[in-house]
């Protein structure tokens, strides 16, 4: 067995950093695209090029996947672990999904079953083009979100398990068996088209560009889409722990 000697590995590992800073900067340019402007893109490409020396460090040919798609999940990461800890999200935003997963619920229990946007939006007093950039504004909160969603594989945990934000803890008190099936019949709830974008997204690792493509609409509208079936599901669970509150009280 040949053993690469470290001075040749060193500069394997340099080689790979400076062929891909300019993949640092199109991945910082692009997040910080859809994140308020208090965020510094300068604060994103370093630590995106932490992540990318991480990548270059633990790359081996025989994973049998090209490094740029290797690097790319580990520069992610690292920009979206570190919004995490500046936990740069205003209140204000978190106050609107609540506002939003709110109508849901009432509008859910009034109407017998999953609203319609139109239903949405009017219950929030807004109009649908003033109800879209509410979603897309809450897209921002799903970014740090989708990190954890992808470590399923790494930490044994359902992907749906992390909806919530980390600081609400939502799901603390239901036990795994217990969450899994409020989930099971939260994601049984979505609209079809809805449940069609998370089933390609996640299960298919479809793009957003190419699920709108199967389905005949503009990726930033499946985008929007996929921020309302986590708003949904958000929704769905926090009814569930209402529920189970009230049982417990009775």
């Amino acid at each position: 067995m040949r053993v690469t000697p470290p001075d040749a590995a060193l500069e394997e590992r340099d080689r790979l950093v400076m062929a891909h800073t300019d993949l640092v900067k199109t991945l910082a340019h692009r997040l910080a695209h859809r994140l308020p402007p208090q965020v510094e893109v300068s604060d994103l490409i370093g630590v995106g090029v932490l992540g990318l020396i991480d990548a270059a460090t633990r790359y081996k040919p025989t994973l049998g996947v090209p490094f740029d798609a290797f690097a790319r999940r580990r520069i992610q990461g690292a920009m979206l672990d570190s919004l995490r800890e500046l936990d740069w999200v205003p209140r204000s935003l978190r106050r609107l999904r609540r506002t939003v997963e709110g109508a849901i619920g009432t509008l859910r229990k009034t109407l017998g079953r999953e609203p319609d946007e139109a239903e949405v939006a009017e219950a929030l007093a807004m109009t649908m083009p003033e109800y879209e950039r509410t979603l897309e504004q809450l897209r921002t909160l799903d970014i740090c979100a989708m990190r954890s969603l992808e470590q399923e594989s790494e930490n044994g945990m359902s992907r749906l398990e992390l909806l919530a934000d980390d600081g609400e803890s939502v799901l603390a008190d239901i036990e795994r068996k217990q969450l899994h099936q409020h989930l099971t019949q939260a994601i049984e709830r979505l609209p079809p088209r809805e449940r069609s974008i998370l089933a390609m997204y996640f299960d298919d690792n479809m793009t957003l560009a190419e699920i709108g493509a199967v389905i005949g609409v503009s990726e930033s509208r499946i985008s929007q889409l996929r921020s309302m079936a986590f708003t949904r599901l958000r929704a769905s669970l926090n009814e569930s722990l209402a529920g189970k509150a009230g049982r417990q009280a009775a």
